[in-house]
C-alpha cells in the first residue's frame, strides 16, 4: 500500500491560484458517489474520492479535470458496474508482473479509449455548454440587474451591460464584452470580495488601506484582471467550448490553422465587430453605419455631415472624437464650455440647449493632445474614414505633417531595416479598413491610424 501511495499518477503542476474559487465544473455542493461502495463526499472534496477509489478499489479514472460533469459521470458508471463486470470496461494494469504471484496486484483504468465512455464525456461536455448558452441569454435578456459601481458606488439598473460599458469608459476598467461572459453576478461578486479585501484585481497583492489599493491600480494601470487567474475561466463562454482547454490553447489552435492553410479561399471573409460605442450614452453598435446612424437619429449629431462641411482630415476627425470624449467626461458642454456636477446634468444641457452640433472655435479641438485617446479602447476612432478630398488637401497642407527626405535608392533595404516593419513581424497585427495599424502589446490593443499606409503581416 505505501507503493501505491507514493505512486505519481499524472503530470505534477505547482498550482497558480487557490482552488477555493468556482470552476467550470460549476457549484461544489453537489455529492459524488463511490463507483462500488457508499462513500460519498462534495464535489470540492473530490481528490478524496478518487484517493478512496485507488487504494479501496485499485481504480483509476483518467483524465477527470476533461469530464464536465463528474457527479453525472459518477453515476453513469456506478450503474454499468452493478450490470456488467468492470473488466468489461477497463483496462486492467498488474503491477509487479515479473514478479511473485502473491505481490501482484490488478489495477483498472477508466479512459475515453473505451467507446462507450468517450460517448459519456461527449454529452456531458454538450450538455454542459447547452446550459451555460442558454444561462447567457437568460443574462442578456434580464432587465432586472441591479448593482452599484465597485469603484464609485453608482446604482445601476435594468441590464448588466450599463454598468460594464461605465466601467470601461468611465474607470477604464474592462471584463470584457457584455455578450462574452456568463454568470456576471458571481463574477462581479469575487471581483467585490477582492477589493474588499483590500486586494489589486491584477496582481493581486494586498494592501493596508483602501485609498493606497485605489492609487496603486491607478498608477501601475492594473484596472484589469489576471488573465492567467483560473478563478475566472468559468466566466467566459469560451472557456467551455473545449473543455480542459484554455481560451489561449483555444485561440492558439485558431491561429496555426489561418498560418498553415496559406491556400485558403478569403474571398468570405469579414471582419470582426467593433462594438463602437456611442459618444452620447451606453449603445454599442457593430458596424461604422449603425453607430452613425444611433447618433444622428437617436442624438441629433451628424458626423459625417461635420466631415464634409468642416473637410476634416482623417487627424482632425481623431482629434475631434477625442475632444468630444473628454469634455463629456469632465461634465463640460463642449459646445458653450459650461461646467456640470456631472456627466448625465451636462448632456440633458447640451440635448435641451441644441449644442449637439456646435462645435467651438477649431482651435480649442484642433490640438496634439487630441491625438490621444480619451478613452484607450475606443473603438470609434477605428471606423473613421478619410474624406473624399484627402488626396487633394493633403497637398496643400502639407506643412502640417512633418517630412523625413529619403535616400530612395536602396528602397529595399529601408523597407527591410523599418522599425516598424520589425515591430510588425514581432507582434499581432492587422489592418483596418479605414488604413489603422491595430498592435496587439502585452494584451492591450493599440490603434495607430496610418491612412497612406499599406501593411503586410
Amino acid at each position: 500500500s505505501e507503493q501505491v501511495i507514493d505512486s505519481i499518477l499524472e503530470p505534477l503542476c505547482f498550482p497558480e491560484q487557490s482552488t477555493d474559487g468556482p470552476s467550470l465544473h460549476g457549484p461544489s455542493s453537489e455529492l459524488l458517489v463511490c463507483l462500488f461502495c457508499s462513500e460519498s463526499v462534495l464535489l470540492q472534496q473530490k481528490d478524496f474520492l478518487l484517493k478512496h477509489l485507488l487504494l479501496e478499489h485499485k481504480m483509476v479514472i483518467a483524465d477527470v479535470k476533461l469530464i464536465a460533469d463528474l457527479p453525472k459521470y459518477m453515476l453513469y458508471w456506478k450503474g454499468r458496474f452493478l450490470e456488467q463486470p468492470v473488466t468489461d470496461f477497463c483496462s486492467v494494469i498488474k503491477t509487479n508482473s515479473t514478479g511473485p504471484v502473491e505481490k501482484q496486484e490488478d489495477y483498472f483504468l477508466l479512459c475515453d479509449v473505451l467507446p462507450e465512455d468517450r460517448v459519456l464525456r461527449e454529452k456531458l461536455q454538450q450538455k454542459r455548454l447547452e446550459e451555460v448558452l442558454e444561462q447567457q441569454q437568460k443574462e442578456r435578456d434580464d432587465n432586472s440587474f441591479h448593482r452599484l459601481c465597485m469603484f464609485c458606488s453608482e446604482e445601476f439598473s435594468g441590464n448588466r451591460s450599463t454598468l460594464l460599458n461605465h466601467m470601461a469608459r468611465e474607470h477604464s476598467f474592462s471584463i470584457g464584452l457584455p455578450d462574452n461572459i456568463v454568470y456576471c453576478t458571481e463574477f462581479l461578486d469575487a471581483l467585490q470580495r477582492k477589493l474588499d479585501n483590500l486586494q489589486c484585481l491584477y496582481c493581486e497583492k494586498t494592501f493596508r488601506d483602501k485609498t493606497t489599493l485605489k492609487d496603486h491600480m491607478r498608477k501601475k494601470a492594473h484596472r484589469r484582471i489576471n488573465a492567467s487567474n483560473r478563478e475566472y475561466d468559468r466566466f467566459y463562454v469560451i472557456n467551455y467550448l473545449e473543455l480542459g482547454k484554455t481560451w489561449e490553447e483555444v485561440q492558439s489552435e485558431d491561429d496555426r490553422e489561418l498560418v498553415d492553410d496559406e491556400d485558403d479561399d478569403w474571398s468570405d471573409w469579414q471582419a470582426h465587430p467593433v462594438s463602437a460605442v456611442c459618444l452620447f450614452c451606453d449603445h454599442q453598435s457593430d458596424t461604422m453605419d449603425q453607430i452613425y446612424t444611433h447618433m444622428k437619429e437617436g442624438h441629433g449629431f451628424d458626423l459625417l455631415m461635420l466631415r464634409t462641411e468642416l473637410g476634416l482630415r482623417f487627424y482632425q476627425q481623431v482629434k475631434l472624437v477625442n475632444f468630444i470624449r473628454r469634455q463629456i467626461h469632465q461634465s463640460r458642454c463642449y459646445g458653450c464650455q459650461e461646467k456640470f456636477e456631472s456627466r448625465a446634468d451636462a448632456l440633458r444641457h447640451i440635448m435641451a440647449e441644441g449644442h449637439v452640433m456646435k462645435l467651438p472655435d477649431a482651435s480649442a479641438w484642433d490640438q496634439p493632445q487630441y491625438y490621444f485617446p480619451t478613452y484607450e479602447n475606443d473603438a470609434l476612432l477605428c471606423t473613421l474614414s478619410d474624406s473624399d478630398n484627402d488626396q487633394s488637401e493633403e497637398a496643400s497642407h502639407g506643412e502640417d505633417v512633418p517630412v523625413i527626405a529619403e535616400d530612395m535608392s536602396d528602397l529595399r533595404a529601408l523597407k527591410q531595416s523599418s522599425v516598424l516593419n520589425q515591430l510588425l513581424k514581432n507582434r499581432k497585427c492587422y489592418t483596418s479598413e479605414t488604413g489603422a495599424v491595430k498592435l496587439r502589446l502585452s494584451n492591450r490593443l493599440i490603434a495607430i491610424p496610418v491612412p497612406a499606409l499599406s501593411v503586410t503581416c
